[in-house]
């Protein structure tokens, strides 16, 4: 059975899409097959990675035309697959939320397609609304990339609000990891967030931190994750270490053995 991990923060700009797409490359690497899904109405990481999607052939269709989530997946490079997104999400608020199943429809179409049998990286836009809610509904466990600094903090501490107020409608409490992005040592601010990070978050901070790092902020212009741009980068490593601590703590789980990177 495959983990299905949404990646989210109430906070634009703190990696949620740079972490999806260079987690699901380092998975692919190992002989991982992910399942990403591009949740937001920008949608970035579709544009890496499958920049001719039109409407009719993204994750638009399934809401607009009840089209079947197989029908829209296409193939990923390195590996794995997509479901794209597209800019028509936008409009999925003032269309489809008003109905009582509209949070549990993401849900329904990967169980209908995939049905835990592959892991899912879900990438979210940083609004709280429903297709946010969706991602967090549809998923076991929630990823939150919070780069050094006091606002992507505060829009962690949000989050975290949120998924404590949902508890009684998921009966369970979501698991999540709060991962630190755009680490850099060399200023104070950083090591105050991580420091504030671990007094209230505790365990459930990763202990990999991603540097900011050159290659991971070309990688994308380039439509490429940064092992395909840098593979022997700092930013390469940092994902490395990601996956390799999401797996060995359980908090990733997937249907292949993983296997080291060739």
């Amino acid at each position: 059975m495959g983990t299905r991990l949404t990646v989210f923060n109430q906070k634009g700009g703190v990696g949620k899409t740079t972490t999806v797409l260079n987690l699901g490359a380092a998975m692919a690497r190992r002989g991982i097959v992910p399942l990403l899904v591009d949740l937001d109405a920008q949608s970035h990481l579709s544009s890496i990675l499958n920049p001719a999607a039109s409407s009719g052939e993204s994750l638009f269709a399934y809401y607009s035309a009840g089209r079947p989530l197989k029908e829209v997946v296409r193939p990923i490079r390195f590996g794995g697959e997509l479901i794209p997104g597209h800019t028509e999400l936008i409009k999925v608020d003032a269309l489809y939320g008003k109905g009582p199943d509209i949070l549990k429809k993401l849900k329904n179409g990967l169980d209908a397609g995939w049905n835990g049998t592959r892991p899912v990286l879900i990438d979210c836009c940083p609004m709280l609304g429903v297709l946010s809610l969706s991602g967090i509904f549809a998923s076991e466990r929630v990823l939150i990339p919070i780069s050094t600094d006091y606002l992507a903090l505060r829009g962690a501490i949000a989050l975290d609000n949120t998924l404590r107020a949902l508890e009684h409608v998921l009966k369970h409490r979501v698991e999540r990891r709060y991962l630190l992005t755009r680490f850099d040592s060399r200023r104070r601010m950083s090591h105050d967030i991580a420091a504030q990070l671990a007094s209230r978050f505790g365990a459930e901070v990763c202990e990999t931190r991603i540097a900011e790092a050159v290659g991971i902020a070309e990688s994308p212009a380039q439509g490429k994750d940064v092992f395909a741009h840098a593979p022997n980068s700092r930013g390469a490593q940092d994902y490395e270490s990601l996956l390799q601590e999401l797996l060995s703590s359980g908090f990733l789980e997937t249907e292949a053995t993983p296997q080291a990177a060739t």
